[in-house]
């Protein structure tokens, strides 16, 4: 089979070098039982791929499955892909095969693969680098001869370093890798998708296809497109169905054209260093940045009280507030007339109170501002314990532990 054989097959538009080295090295991996992994972002198409390679392969009049790992629950996933023997768990009413027992001898395409448990990775590599699985249940091996080809759209040596993906798996899966360029990297290829959606919709539901302008066409291959080849297809079939002009415009296709913008709101740590931090490591770091701000509010109070004047100029404020890092806000700014709130925690003495030596540094341990959190929320509460794991953000679980832990009951 040619690449524009396997195109006309299953259906892949697009004349990019980049999808081209991806079909090519399908066609040249399948004669072999190799492992691939197929990876690029959500959208892309990575389903064609495995059944390129299945229906060139010798396998390809025995079974093929595909498996996608994100949409089956974690507690039934082991059953689902290896089996389960009667009484093995409730609701176990009968033996019932396994997806690596009904595939034998066909190829099984585990679509997410990232997705699935650490428990079931153990379980998977068994079977790559043995052939061998046992069913949940039983204590009996049973061999397999099945090819595996998996997808991920996930980062998989990020998810290695995070402990959530087994290392020694992904170099077994990984043996042929197959990239699928993202939809902003086959520009040449937008507006041949863009013509074959408008087709098929215009024949779904017997309507004239829609059609760009030139400018419509420059917009559309110069977006980023997020979703792919899934979010083009989208949108295609809205401006099919929702526009009654057929000449689609720039100004109509950037109505459809979703804008994202970064959200503005501060945080005190980005989500990439912070995604595995656990609940002690997260307050203390809110705690650091608490003493940071206070600090820096006691540094400002004591410049104006140092000035020795009763009433501060609003002017001489703003510029003192320019200077230091500190997080207090004008609650409104009309003209000139400014207002500033300080925080009330912040208590303000004559300046002959004040000490040279600055402050006493109140007490930090993350243990005693834990146990003081919790002893605060169980007061306000009366002692319901959901309404106080609600207010403090974590679980009724965890609290009841800390309320243990912390001897609070």
């Amino acid at each position: 089979m040619t690449i524009q054989q396997a195109k006309q097959r299953f259906g892949i538009i697009g004349v990019s070098s980049a999808i081209d080295r991806a079909i090519e090295r399908a066609l040249r991996v399948s004669p072999t039982d190799l492992s691939v992994l197929i990876t690029g972002e959500s959208g892309t198409g990575k389903e064609a791929m495995p059944q390129i390679i299945h229906s060139n392969s010798t396998r390809k009049h025995s079974g093929y499955i595909a498996v996608n790992c994100g949409a089956i629950p974690e507690g039934t996933i082991d059953s689902e892909l290896f089996g389960h023997e009667k009484g093995s768990f409730t609701g176990a009413h009968d033996t019932r095969k396994g997806y690596f027992e009904v595939a034998d001898g066909g190829t099984i395409f585990l679509d997410e693969v990232a997705e699935l448990p650490v428990s079931t990775q153990v379980r998977l590599l068994r079977v790559l680098e043995t052939g061998e699985f046992m069913k949940v249940g039983s204590s009996k091996v049973q061999k397999t001869d099945v090819r595996i080809v998996a997808a991920t759209n996930v980062d998989i040596p990020e998810a290695i370093r995070r402990e959530k993906f087994r290392e020694d798996l992904f170099y077994r899966l990984n043996t042929v890798p197959i990239h699928i360029p993202p939809l902003r990297e086959r520009k040449d290829d937008i507006h041949l998708l863009f013509r074959k959606f408008a087709s098929d919709f215009a024949d779904k539901y017997r309507m004239p296809a829609v059609r760009l302008s030139p400018e419509a066409v420059r917009i559309l291959e110069d977006h980023r497109w997020p979703g792919n080849i899934r979010q083009l297809k989208n949108i295609t079939e809205q401006l099919s169905v929702i526009e009654s002009e057929r000449d689609i415009t720039a100004e109509i296709l950037l109505k459809y054209l979703p804008t994202y913008q970064a959200s503005k709101v501060p945080t005190l740590y980005s989500a990439s260093s912070g995604s595995d931090l656990s609940e002690r490591e997260i307050l203390y770091k809110v705690l650091f940045e608490m003493k940071g701000e206070v600090n820096d509010l006691k540094k400002l109070v004591m410049e104006i009280l140092k000035n020795g004047s009763d009433s501060i100029d609003p002017m001489d404020f703003q510029k003192l507030y320019s200077q230091s890092k500190t997080s207090i806000a004008p609650t409104s700014a009309p003209d000139d007339d400014y207002e500033y709130e300080i925080h009330p925690a912040v208590r303000v003495t004559h300046p002959n109170d004040i000490e040279d030596s600055e402050v006493v540094e109140e007490s930090l341990s993350i243990e005693e501002k834990e146990k003081e959190l919790i002893k605060k929320a169980l007061e306000k509460y009366k002692g319901r314990r959901k309404n106080a794991a609600s207010e403090l953000g974590i679980s009724e679980r965890t609290l009841y532990r800390k309320i243990k832990e912390y001897d609070l009951s």
